[in-house]
């Protein structure tokens, strides 16, 4: 018996001493039921926990000037509106008045640049062709007559030795003349009209037998002479053979009139110019 009990001693001291050398191992826990587990919190970065939280800018001056203390209002501590500086205030554009749009009272005349003609008293709807409209000329001889007649005062600023009576066509042709004929030719600008004949009921020449003249229809305009800007005058008559201009300017009418005649043509027009705007087929120009 004493020898089985000190057998039990040593095998008891030594799993007591197998025990002491053995790691500890915690008695496993009861199952329990799962429960999510709450997401850890992210850890802020370095520099947006240094960075400091956006505040209204104060201007220095006004903060260090207002009172210090819980009475002390932020909205007063507000930084101003920026002040323009000097260039932006010199070259900022002036305000301009709205714009309106008004109908033109007067036209300018082409060529005669110096002149300024108003639409009242103008005709054929050409403010540069002065005069009055008349009411329609019935003649006397069947085939006469005007349905719509002007009379006519001046043109582009050359004025008319006397009120002369013609269709529109005929007083836009004349102007025409004027400026592309006549100006082109002379030393200095036409400033008048020497008028030697226009409306008249007649026949062709003052010829019994012949038909009704063109002027006999206000398609006819005779011209005896013009003065310049510098007070020359000139006369067909007279300076036909020794004016180039006369010639100049009676050769420029071709084209511009149905027929143009002047000294030489047919013994009928040896001291004026005769321009009629009857419709041909080809100019007929002596």
């Amino acid at each position: 018996m004493r020898a089985f009990g000190v057998m039990v001693l040593v095998t008891g001291f030594m799993a007591g001493t197998a025990l002491a050398d053995a790691p500890s191992v915690s008695p496993r826990p009861s199952a329990r039921p799962a429960v999510a587990a709450a997401p850890a919190p992210v850890a802020a970065a370095p520099e947006q926990m240094l960075r400091p939280r956006a505040r209204p800018a104060l201007k220095v001056a006004a903060a260090e000037a207002l009172p210090r203390g819980p009475a002390m209002s932020l909205v007063a501590a507000r930084a101003e509106p920026r002040r323009a500086g000097f260039l932006e205030t010199f070259f900022r554009p002036k305000a301009r008045p709205p714009e309106t749009v008004t109908r033109a009272a007067a036209v300018r005349t082409v060529p005669g640049g110096a002149m300024i003609q108003s639409r009242k008293g103008s005709v054929c709807g050409d403010p540069t062709i002065r005069g009055a409209t008349l009411a329609p000329i019935v003649g006397k001889i069947r085939g006469c007559g005007i349905a719509e007649p002007v009379q006519v005062t001046s043109i582009d600023g050359v004025a008319l030795s006397m009120a002369a009576t013609m269709d529109c066509g005929t007083a836009r042709a004349l102007k025409t003349w004027i400026n592309r004929g006549l100006r082109p030719n002379v030393p200095s600008d036409v400033v008048r009209l020497e008028i030697a004949g226009a409306y008249t009921c007649r026949s062709r020449n003052n010829q019994r037998g012949n038909p009704i003249s063109e002027h006999g229809r206000g398609k006819a305009v005779d011209i005896s002479g013009f003065t310049l800007a510098n007070g020359k005058s000139v006369s067909i008559a007279r300076d036909w053979g020794r004016e180039k201009m006369i010639r100049a300017s009676h050769k420029a009418a071709c084209g511009i009139f149905g027929t143009t005649l002047g000294p030489g043509s047919d013994g009928f027009h040896e001291d004026h110019l005769h321009f009629d705007t009857v419709a041909r087929r080809t100019p007929y120009c002596r």
